[in-house]
């Protein structure tokens, strides 16, 4: 029985669904944001092998709080199911227009790759896992995935890459990978409605549904 934890690049994902397009309707995948992350990994986990836990990697946008809002019932949501969740922060950062060449305030998220290379780390270090999963198509964590296939040899690491992404030089370094399909997206979507241990109940965000 293989031991496995998954590595789940909030935004990444969060991106991939957001902007996926089939045909007319370009938004049609807005609804699986409202994502079970431990549904959906165990979809990936064989009968004999063990899901020890799903950590998701993320951070608030505190300048919208609208987006806020929406992202705190969502960590609720996976908290609810089991989730452990790792947060990042994002800085505030200047960039210049390509065409005006004015310059602009931006937002760039910081620290999810590194606490996805720092826990990869640290969970083998601690043998926390036999298999990792990393949910993600970020090329930055390649030398992560490098160390520790070199220093754990007998722990592989694998990549499923978030729908409609694409990610060859990540893909490379993988043990094994898996493809995300709609039909795991579908069979992972939390209820609209939630109730929770406590009895409070959690929304779906209308602009999910």
């Amino acid at each position: 029985m293989a031991k496995i934890v998954f590595f789940v690049d909030g935004f990444n994902l969060y991106h991939a669904l957001d902007y996926f397009q089939t045909g007319p309707d370009h938004f049609q995948y807005r609804k699986y944001k409202w994502l079970n992350l431990q549904k959906l990994a165990s979809l990936f986990v064989g009968r004999l092998d063990s899901l020890q836990e799903v950590l998701l990697f993320t951070a608030f946008a505190t300048w919208d709080s609208a987006k806020v809002a929406r992202h705190k019932l969502f960590v609720r949501a996976n908290e609810s199911a089991g989730v452990s969740v790792v947060y990042g922060e994002f800085k505030r950062k200047e960039k210049r227009c390509s065409l005006c060449h004015r310059r602009y305030p931006s937002f760039e998220e910081k620290q999810t790759d590194v606490n996805i290379a720092l826990s990869l780390l640290q969970y083998a270090i601690t043998d926390r896992y036999d298999r990792a999963v990393i949910v993600s198509g970020d090329t930055d964590l390649i030398p992560a995935i490098k160390a520790v296939r070199a220093t754990f040899p007998a722990k592989q690491v694998g990549v499923i890459l978030p729908i409609g992404r694409s990610s060859e030089d990540l893909l490379k370094h993988a043990d094994f990978k898996y493809k995300m399909r709609e039909h795991h997206l579908s069979s992972s979507r939390f209820p609209n409605q939630i109730k929770l241990a406590d009895n409070s109940v959690l929304n779906c965000p209308i602009t999910w549904t």
